[in-house]
């Protein structure tokens, strides 16, 4: 064998061995969780329930980093640009493949910047609106809407984010234009939305039912087909009269794309275990969602979900916003 082709051979048997040998020993530090919200928000909730578990299963601290901004996008840049090495990760739900269609000018190919790495659960909107809102049903919350049009106003966590996608689906549904209020983030919505400075919001059941329960705000309607059963006595838009309206909501986690499949699996088995605990579950049903079951939590499964839903979303949004 010729000299350059032994050292070649030599360098890229040495790269094999060294990724097989951090493959063995990941995780050796912390990892860092990127929640593309701001802290309070549903997101933020469900990564540190899930940081938590998966830090005692790892034997490394799985440290939340909110990344703010852009529906979402900063955080998933951050990651796109970040080491394939598993020791940063990100959560994140619909809004990263909705994403796709909705921007003209990423830094980054939504379908090939990510690894995925499992599924963690999925649930509806709830659409909420301030505590003095003079409506008292859906009905009357769906007429008043109408007949004020852009005098009503309606929050949303950013553009690109669950809240801005389900408002833009409700403005659809109805024919009608809201004036919109973005935030950075659903905590800072909810906030002003419990503190009587915009009329309504569509938030995820997570951090609205405790809402709901302490009476801050109303709650008028959920978007899934079927009632949640925390929510019993609240109707679905399709029951209120918005035939064939839905949209569910649905979180995963995501690495680099790159990342090696020994370091993929720990990951993945991690989160299995997290969704595994009795008490997380019942978390999770207790704010209206659900985990996915087993054999749709793999990091192929996943894969194939994602990219349905970003020619889903390619297909409702034909041009980008932004």
């Amino acid at each position: 064998m010729r000299l350059g082709k032994w050292v070649a051979a030599a360098a890229a048997g040495l790269a094999l061995a060294t990724a097989g040998a951090q493959a063995q020993t990941f995780p050796s530090r912390p990892i860092t969780m990127i929640v593309p919200f701001a802290a309070g928000g549903p997101s933020d909730a469900i990564a540190r329930l899930v940081g938590q578990s998966m830090s005692a299963s790892l034997g490394q601290q799985v440290v939340i980093e909110n990344i703010a901004g852009a529906g979402g996008t900063a955080g998933a840049a951050r990651l796109a640009k970040a080491a394939p090495d598993g020791y940063t990760i990100l959560i994140h739900h619909v809004a990263l493949a909705a994403g796709a269609a909705l921007y003209g000018n990423l830094t980054y190919e939504t379908t090939n910047a990510f690894a995925p790495l499992g599924l963690i659960n999925y649930g509806p909107m709830v659409l909420l609106s301030k505590k003095d809102y003079p409506a008292n049903t859906i009905a009357e919350l769906l007429k008043m809407v109408k007949e004020n049009g852009a005098k009503t106003t309606i929050a949303h966590a950013g553009v690109g984010s669950n809240a801005h996608l389900c408002g833009l689906l409700l403005q659809k549904a109805l024919g009608v234009t809201l004036t919109e209020v973005g935030y950075r983030g659903t905590g800072p919505a909810m906030n002003d939305l419990m503190g009587g400075q915009v009329d309504l919001l569509c938030d995820q059941s997570t951090t609205a039912v405790p809402q709901i329960q302490a009476a801050t705000i109303k709650a008028f309607a959920v978007t899934s087909k079927e009632r949640l059963p925390v929510l019993k006595d609240i109707p679905t838009l399709e029951q209120a009269g918005l035939k064939g309206f839905e949209f569910v909501i649905w979180h995963g986690l995501y690495a680099p794309k790159g990342t090696p499949a020994d370091v993929v699996g720990k990951l993945n088995g991690a989160l299995q275990k997290a969704l595994n605990d009795e008490a997380i579950v019942k978390r999770f049903v207790d704010v209206g969602t659900n985990v996915f079951p087993p054999s749709e939590r793999s990091p192929d499964a996943h894969g194939a979900r994602f990219a349905a839903e970003i020619a889903v979303w390619k297909s409702v949004i034909p041009k980008p916003v932004n």
